[in-house]
């Protein structure tokens, strides 16, 4: 990439990521405590595991559901090709020109392609990584094992990240092929996972 594209291309869709992560993170993670206490029974100390993957899942399908355009022009940018020295020769000039773009091309609908399979991974995700960070944590101060520090909070973390990557990579392939294929080429989401399997076997769902 460096050599063909220069530089810069490692970091191409940057701003776009920049705004995934700031809508999608402030309303996943931001609204995860307060949506748990709707769910949590009247008179609980502590909420179960139920409550925390309803929760979970609650405020990651609200985060995609408003983040959904930012991600598919992240996607979109990243893998568009600069073969030449000027910006005129890649189908995006900027992120704003991706946003408007796809609309033109593909209507406003585009910019929600691959809503249901991003839900999907984004709960399996929230639940592998929220759930699991507050288990984790839960767990080292309730077993004395560290106190509630940089330390307890960094293997927690560090716990959730690992689950959560190697349970929704094959969602997250497939919400990232689909995302990104012109239209035609796949008809579902299944139909995309189907012809993945088929074409290149199981190991394709974790690449990357």
């Amino acid at each position: 990439m460096v050599r063909t594209e220069g530089p810069c291309s490692p970091y191409n869709g940057l701003v776009a990521g920049l705004q995934r992560q700031m809508s999608f993170a402030s309303i996943r993670i931001g609204l995860y405590d307060s949506v748990k206490q709707v769910y949590t029974p009247k008179g609980a100390d502590n909420s179960s595991l139920t409550t925390r993957i309803l929760a979970g899942c609650t405020t990651g399908a609200m985060a995609v559901t408003c983040a959904q355009p930012t991600d598919v022009v992240k996607v979109r940018f990243q893998a568009s090709i600069h073969l030449g020295p000027s910006r005129s020769d890649r189908k995006y000039s900027g992120t704003m020109d991706a946003y408007r773009t796809i609309a033109r091309e593909e209507g406003v609908r585009g910019l929600w392609k691959g809503t249901l399979p991003n839900i999907m991974r984004n709960a399996i995700v929230n639940c592998a990584e929220v759930v699991t960070y507050d288990i984790l944590k839960e767990k080292l101060l309730d077993y004395h094992l560290l106190t509630d520090n940089f330390p307890c909070h960094f293997v927690s973390a560090f716990g959730a990240g690992f689950c959560a990557t190697v349970v929704a990579s094959p969602v997250d392939v497939v919400k990232t092929r689909y995302m990104n294929s012109p239209p035609g080429r796949y008809f579902s989401p299944l139909d995309c996972m189907i012809k993945m399997v088929a074409q290149e076997g199981p190991t394709a769902f974790y690449k990357g």
